[in-house]
């Protein structure tokens, strides 16, 4: 079992949604991730939106222009998706077993999605996410480290990840601190660039 479902028993896709809803009423610029990968690859690109929950990220990079698909293990996350974005496909997959053709431009994995996965499949989920990439491709990943930026004890340090993806055949490029590409200055979250 993964560490979101023992934190939200699957069943979270609209409480989730409705305070992603209510961070957006007040002001707040919920596209960052979005953004962040427009800057990488150019509009019509193919994106997989990997641990996509309800489909913010995917759904906002397909209004700019990009070829995406999301994929997410958690039925009451993806049910949320289909409702605010039925054109799109969405796709009910634990990553640890997803088998992509290697057809993407990018791959997404915003939101904590390494730190929740089930503990030991970190390795595993790289590798599938490099094997859905084109040769080229890029994987960017955004985690929290510590206590302050996770709802769950940190399980996954940078070298870890690293090593990770050098196993996977990944090279690192970049990392930053948020996804508004300010510099990692060593805190508790981090943004990842590597490419295929």
């Amino acid at each position: 079992m993964s560490r979101w479902q023992e934190l939200t028993g699957g069943t979270s896709g609209e409480d989730y949604a409705t305070r992603f809803a209510a961070l957006a009423g007040s002001g707040k610029d919920m596209h960052g991730e979005a953004r962040f990968c427009a800057a990488l690859v150019p509009a019509g690109a193919r994106v997989l939106d990997a641990g996509c929950g309800t489909g913010r990220v995917a759904i906002r990079l397909a209004e700019l222009g990009y070829d995406c698909v999301g994929v997410d293990l958690d039925a009451s996350m993806l049910a949320v998706a289909r409702k605010e974005a039925p054109g799109l496909p969405w796709i009910q997959a634990d990553l640890a077993e997803l088998d992509p053709a290697a057809d993407f431009d990018l791959v997404v994995a915003a939101g904590n999605i390494f730190p929740l996965l089930a503990a030991g499949t970190e390795a595993t989920v790289v590798g599938r996410l490099t094997s859905a990439l084109r040769p080229g491709g890029l994987l960017v990943a955004g985690f929290g480290l510590d206590q302050a930026h996770l709802p769950v004890p940190p399980s996954i340090t940078l070298p870890e990840y690293d090593a990770y993806c050098a196993g996977a055949g990944l090279t690192f490029v970049d990392r930053f601190a948020t996804w508004d590409a300010d510099p990692y200055d060593g805190g508790g979250y981090a943004v990842s660039v590597h490419r295929r």
